[in-house]
Formats: structure tokens, sequence, C-alpha cells
């Protein structure tokens, strides 16, 4: 039977997530949870509902819809009991203004390779393709490896956006598919990674030394976080890693930003990082490009 996974964000003629235009698509599921996410609908492997509260228009129609009560009107607005919901998606449907929606969409590889394919001649000439996003890619393996089948059929190159904890061989064999890897390092201290992104990194780290060792090519994203890895310490260990590793094409630092954190209300999960977190200033970001750059390696800022 064909892969179905669910997909929660698809991006039509990007810029970003590797070379040329691109389409990219978003896996949900994660085993990471980093204090940081902006894409908080992609962590969890279970269906989730958002509620938009500023596209409710309090009409109520979501009330009687809720077969487990779960929905009720208070000041102009829908409030959500989600202790009581078990997303039957009964709101949903009775919802117009689309305040109440599903996170993501179950959807085979066909549905998707069907909606990518329209897009190669974009890719032919800007030298795209697909990327694999998530969430967390390789936590997919049989859906991936499947995608990447039918695009490598069709003369498509894929590249996966991954964290490089990968739990077993097929997650592995995902990644190796792949023609580039967007790899992320989230840091290099094993405790503070822990703290961090709520697993070790010992993994990560011994999969990035696999793919340099068979030389698979690497866009390296780093997100540069307060608080968390944005000491001098911190972005030395991460050019002491890279600095050895030819497979790098890129590296791609990742400023910290907050345009994700309306996204942990809608689900009805608290926002982990500080109301104060700050990101480096201008100066401090383009002075740790300039000390990669020092190091020889190719560097921008954004990803």
């Amino acid at each position: 039977m064909e892969p179905k996974e669910l997909i929660f964000n698809k991006v039509n003629g990007s810029f970003v997530d590797g070379y040329g235009i691109r389409t990219t698509i978003f896996l949900k599921g994660c085993p990471l949870h980093c204090k940081w996410c902006c894409n908080p609908e992609g962590q969890s492997f279970q269906q989730q509902l958002r509620y938009l509260a500023d596209d409710c228009n309090g009409c109520g129609a979501c009330v009687p819809a809720c077969p487990k009560g779960a929905l009720e009107i208070e000041d102009g607005k829908a409030v959500l009991d989600r202790g009581k919901c078990n997303l039957c998606g009964k709101c949903i449907e009775a919802c117009w203004p689309g305040a109440l929606r599903y996170a993501a969409q179950l959807q085979s590889v066909d549905e998707v390779f069907s909606s990518i394919i329209r897009e190669k001649p974009f890719f032919d000439h800007s030298g795209g393709g697909l990327t694999i996003g998530g969430g967390e890619a390789s936590s997919f393996p049989d859906f991936c490896l499947a995608l990447i089948a039918k695009c490598h059929g069709n003369g498509i190159r894929v590249a996966i956006d991954t964290c490089g904890y990968t739990l077993s061989e097929e997650s592995l064999k995902a990644l190796d598919a792949a023609d580039l890897l967007l790899y992320d390092i989230k840091g290099i201290d094993e405790k503070q990674h822990i703290e961090n992104t709520g697993v070790s990194n010992k993994r990560i780290l011994d999969n990035f030394h696999h793919f340099t060792e068979i030389g698979k090519p690497m866009i390296v994203r780093l997100p540069v976080i307060p608080g968390c890895n944005d000491q001098p310490e911190d972005q030395e260990k991460v050019i002491q890693l890279l600095k050895n590793a030819p497979n790098v094409e890129r590296v791609d630092i990742i400023p910290f930003h907050t345009f994700g954190s309306v996204k942990y209300g809608e689900l009805g999960m608290p926002y982990p990082m500080p109301e104060d977190a700050k990101p480096l200033t201008e100066k401090d970001v383009a002075d740790y490009a300039q000390r990669l750059r020092d190091a020889g390696l190719n560097v921008q800022i954004g990803g």
C-alpha cells in the first residue's frame, strides 16, 4: 500500500531550502522539541486542531456541531476545551470563517507528487527541485524513499531538511537517497543540546561525520538562539566542526525570530522562549559570518 503521511504545509516557488526554484513540503512529526521552533505544528506526530481566534466571528455554529461539548461562546469568541476534543472535525465543517482547522492533511505519495511534477519546468530552468522538510523528514523513511524514487524517475532532484537525528537504518537510507542535505547543527555541547531540544546530539554529530566521510553534499544551517547557543565559545565549537568538512557547500546562519510564536496559541501550546529573548545584533551576526568565512566556509545569512 502506498505510504500516506500528514503534511502541514507546502510552499511552491520558493527560493530558499536549497538551490534554485523549489517546492518544499513539510511532514508532521519530529523527535526534537526545540525551544525556538517556528513550526510547532510540525512537532507532534498526531493530528491537531488549530484555532485562529482572530478569524472567529462568534457565530456559534461550532457549539452544537461538537458532539463532546468542547466549544462555547464567550465574549463574542469561541472557547475551546482541548481536554474534551476528540478531533472528529465536526466543528471544522461548521466553521465557515475557517477559524477552526486541522493542522495537517493526510496525503499519499502520489497526491504529493502530482502537485510537484507540475513545477518541473521551473526546477529545470533554475537548477531547483523538491525539498522534503518537517518536522523531521527522516522520521518517515518509507514515504521519503517512495517520493524520492518518483522524483528521480522523472528527473527531479531532491533535498531533505533534517536535524540529523535518525532512529533507524531506514531513516538513514532516506537521507542517503537525497541529492542534498540541509543539515541543522543546533549546538555542540551535549548537555546544552538536551536542554534546548530534548535529545542528545551524539547521533546527530555521528551522522554528520558519516555524511562527511561519504561526501554527501550539504548545506549546514546554524540557528543562532539567544541564551541557547549564541555565545562565542558555542560558535567556535561549530567552526571547528565545519572547517574540516569539505562536503559542506554552504553554511546558512539563521538568526532567532518569533514569526512562529502565534502558532503556539493556535495549537494550545505554551511558547517556550522567554518574552525578553532578543536576537543577535546585525553586527554580531556579521562577525559570526566572517569568522566562518575566515575558516574557509561559504556563508550566507538566512536560509
